[in-house]
């Protein structure tokens, strides 16, 4: 398959997704477009993510404890008398700040040791809202949380939501895109194939991991902000630590490094939750069946797709469309070696870093 021929199917797949995204608001139930923002919020959450994780190589369990932090932060901003506009912007803003001042000592772990000083943020993050109550409104939460105007225009059904969320979604893959095809980019790609090797290239490895650290906490914390705003209400309940092993069900299943895979991931992953709520919240059944449920069903999923799948639904796709096309190979070398680095230009796979012979 040519590469025009694909360029052509990109092009068709996007304005197609374009426009569905722009009718669903109109056609869908009240219920269902609060899943379709959902789906949207965590688009957001998981395509920064995905660049932690896919790119950088770091797992991060405590993405939750991001998205808590931005939504507090503009639900406190907001009923201490700020503009919800403002208390907005403040949320990644705040959340990003955060997670550069956790990053600086956090990224000095490795491996497990990093995926458990992450979850520790998210459980530190559940125990301290409770005792700042004064604040956060401890567990009960806060309410009367005002609405969301931005200039003149009023920001209150579910469809604004829905449309403005979509707005933001198609801003931050945006983002996440261009990050991924530039010099940072093609950084973070080398040190997801491997850390010494981008270190020998020039890669500044603690700063580009602290970067996409901070950017994927941003990321939830924007999500976070217009969470609170769309609900209207907030406790430590709705950031539980499942929520933060779901984003990351989320981004292997849509394809770890992949842009597009943070929508494909998160809407599969929430569709499949509803499915499971509504299945476990019937007349009769204990009230943790749908957690347990999940936790069960999400198991499988990450079996799978690990075992079958191990690049996700749309790295499997692109390795399809790739099929038959070697990637074009670039030689550099570094300390009488020839690095050879394998172009991801035409598609979102991490590049290949490989030693070979000797020069």
């Amino acid at each position: 398959m040519s590469s025009r021929l694909n360029r052509r199917m990109t092009t068709f797949a996007v304005v197609a997704a374009g426009l569905i995204t722009l009718a669903l608001p109109l056609l869908l139930s009240s219920t269902n477009i609060e899943i379709y923002v959902t789906i949207g919020l965590y688009t957001i959450v998981v395509a920064g993510l995905s660049l932690l994780m896919g790119f950088a190589g770091q797992v991060s369990l405590g993405q939750a404890a991001f998205y808590g932090i931005g939504s507090y932060t503009a639900a406190i901003m907001s009923l201490h008398g700020w503009s919800p506009l403002v208390a907005l912007v403040a949320a990644p803003i705040a959340t990003a700040f955060l997670a550069f001042l956790i990053g600086i000592p956090l990224l000095r772990l490795k491996g497990h040791a990093l995926a458990f000083g992450t979850l520790a943020v998210q459980l530190i993050f559940l125990a301290v809202i409770p005792q700042a109550a004064s604040w956060t409104g401890g567990s009960i939460g806060l309410s009367a949380i005002p609405s969301l105007r931005i200039g003149p225009l009023a920001i209150s059904s579910g469809r604004d939501y829905a449309y403005l969320v979509w707005v933001v979604v198609v801003a931050t893959l945006f983002i996440a895109r261009n990050i991924t095809r530039s010099r940072p980019g093609r950084g973070l790609r080398a040190m997801a194939a491997s850390v010494s090797g981008a270190s020998a290239t020039g890669v500044e490895v603690e700063r580009y991991k602290l970067k996409d650290f901070t950017l994927s906490a941003a990321f939830a914390g924007i999500a976070g902000g217009i969470y609170v705003f769309f609900i209207g209400y907030i406790s430590p309940d709705a950031f539980p630590v499942v929520l933060s092993i779901e984003f990351v069900i989320m981004v292997v299943v849509g394809g770890i490094g992949t842009v597009a895979g943070a929508l494909v991931g998160a809407a599969l992953i929430t569709v499949i939750s509803q499915v499971l709520i509504s299945l476990g919240t019937g007349p009769s059944l204990p009230a943790q069946l749908p957690t347990v449920l999940s936790l069960g069903v999400y198991a499988v999923i990450l079996i799978l797709i690990l075992r079958l799948l191990p690049s996700g639904l749309v790295g499997a796709f692109n390795r399809l469309l790739k099929k038959g096309q070697p990637a074009p190979t670039v030689p550099h070398f570094v300390g009488g070696s020839v690095l050879e680095v394998r172009s991801a230009k035409d598609t979102e796979e991490p590049n290949e870093l490989t030693l070979v012979d000797e020069v």
